[in-house]
């Protein structure tokens, strides 16, 4: 029988003769054409067109996500973000010129754009392809070698990951190492030129601690609680739709859900009247139990599971209404779509970020105090204001700080490749998706070329007399 720690030794032997061998593959990497770079992105995009229904299989048996929503949110995404590369790289990796400036005159200058080397990856379970997928394009597009850590609690998608790379690429380029914490640990020993880590803020900063001690790069995509504000000026009907939608989505375990709602307390009433329908219908088929329906997905374990019923049971005893749902079966975890009123703000609904089917709803008054309310906590991965005023909506862009921000719709952002995606400070750190992400894996390397002989910088060369200084000052003043 072989010990524990004769298998951690073997696993440091493992990772460092890959990483070795990534580090020198990187090197070659640099020298490469773009086109080269297609070819590679061209072979995932291929796989996973060809094995989509196995993607759809694995993450369902993971946490019985709908067929339809693994093909929207973990293969189209990833699609989508393959198709722009495939479109864009030619012009991304081209060196950006710049104005060189008459202090410089007789030089060029320019940013080229050269790939950062070995990165890790670390993905999480609630779209357990796309955030591991994803990321893989943008290394590749950037022209990087990758080192991937699927979540262990979906071991379903993570052996389809790894049977994926194993097929398409040697580990010397991109290699994937399954298991739990303790192989985080020992990836994160290793001196990555990058590290991108999705998942929560807890665990994000033990990534953030482990990559100073090597000075890596990171890019954090965390979470955090998501506002949705509903003023008198919204269409109450396509805003209750939306974000029955946008909650709902892979059972509400999703880091830009909408994590809980303030409505004007003018158009509460209607608005819940509008969000029960939608509750009705979108998911499920009227008077068919949730449990049935096969487009509702499950919490994803016991832990899990727990954590959400202690939290809805905590608002409810603490004051809280319950206004729809609150069903839960232990045995398969699962935990109907609820609706909250009135709760209170010291809950734990309210303090931590749900990551579940539960939607807590307060009313306002006015938009300051909402504003102040939102300003007052962490700042959040989205926003989502349902507002026809002009006005509000430019008050809430220049008045909120949050990573992403989408008005009179939730969650349809995350899709969108040409835009970044990413936290600002609780919520992460960098970006990601189409261009965003080809930065993220790059070295923005500044480029100055010479001429050789006289320049203008030479003018300012010792011994600096009264004449070099009167050029200074002049410099300095219109320059």
């Amino acid at each position: 029988m072989i010990d524990e720690k004769h298998q951690t030794k073997t696993l440091d032997f493992d990772l460092s003769e890959v990483f070795l061998q990534q580090s020198q593959k990187a090197l070659l990497l640099r020298k490469e054409s773009y086109k080269l770079r297609i070819d590679r992105l061209k072979k995932i995009k291929a796989w996973i067109l060809a094995n989509k229904a196995r993607i759809r299989d694995a993450v369902y048996s993971d946490f019985k996500k709908p067929g339809f929503e693994a093909d929207l949110s973990e293969t189209f995404v990833v699609l989508a973000d393959i198709n722009l590369a495939l479109k864009s790289l030619k012009k991304w990796t081209r060196p950006t010129s710049l104005p060189a400036g008459l202090t410089y005159f007789g030089s060029s200058a320019s940013v080229v754009y050269e790939p950062k080397g070995v990165c890790l990856i670390i993905s999480p379970w609630n779209y357990p392809f796309n955030l591991c997928i994803g990321p893989l394009v943008s290394a590749i597009a950037a022209g990087n070698t990758a080192i991937l850590k699927p979540s262990e609690l979906t071991p379903n998608t993570s052996k389809l990951i790894a049977k994926m790379v194993g097929e398409l690429f040697p580990q010397g380029e991109v290699a994937v190492y399954q298991g739990g914490p303790e192989v985080t640990q020992q990836l994160l020993r290793l001196p990555f030129n990058h590290i991108f880590f999705t998942g929560s803020s807890a665990v994000g900063k033990i990534v953030m601690e482990a990559a100073a001690k090597n000075l890596s790069s990171v890019t954090l995509e965390l979470g955090g609680k998501s506002p949705v504000v509903i003023d008198k000026t919204a269409d109450l009907k396509d805003a209750a739709e939306k974000i029955v939608w946008g909650k709902l989505l892979n059972c509400g375990q999703t880091c830009v859900s909408p994590d809980y709602l303030f409505i004007h307390e003018s158009v509460k009433e209607p608005f819940l009247e509008h969000l029960k329908y939608f509750l009705e219908t979108l998911f499920k088929q009227p008077g068919e139990d949730f449990k049935e329906s096969p487009s509702y997905a499950r919490i994803i374990n016991k832990k899990h599971y727990q954590r959400l019923c202690q939290a809805l049971s905590t608002a409810i005893e603490d004051g809280a209404s319950l206004i729809y749902g609150g069903d839960v079966d232990e045995t398969e975890n699962f935990i109907s779509p609820t609706v909250l009123d009135n709760v209170p703000l010291h809950t734990t609904l309210m303090r931590e970020e749900i990551f579940g089917p539960i939607l807590p709803v307060n009313t306002f008054k006015n938009h300051d105090e909402v504003i102040q309310y939102i300003n007052g906590q962490p700042k959040a991965l989205s926003l989502y204001l349902f507002s026809n005023d002009k006005g509000i909506q430019k008050r809430y862009r220049l008045e909120t700080s949050s990573g992403t921000a989408c008005v009179n719709d939730v969650v349809v952002q995350f899709q969108q490749p040409h835009l970044p995606f990413g936290g600002v400070n609780e919520s992460g750190i960098g970006k990601s998706h189409g261009h965003f992400g080809f930065l993220a894996f790059s070295n923005e390397k500044a480029w100055l070329k010479q001429r050789v002989g006289f320049t203008s910088a030479k003018l300012l060369y010792p011994p600096y007399t009264a004449a070099k200084k009167r050029i200074l000052n002049i410099l300095m003043k219109y320059f």
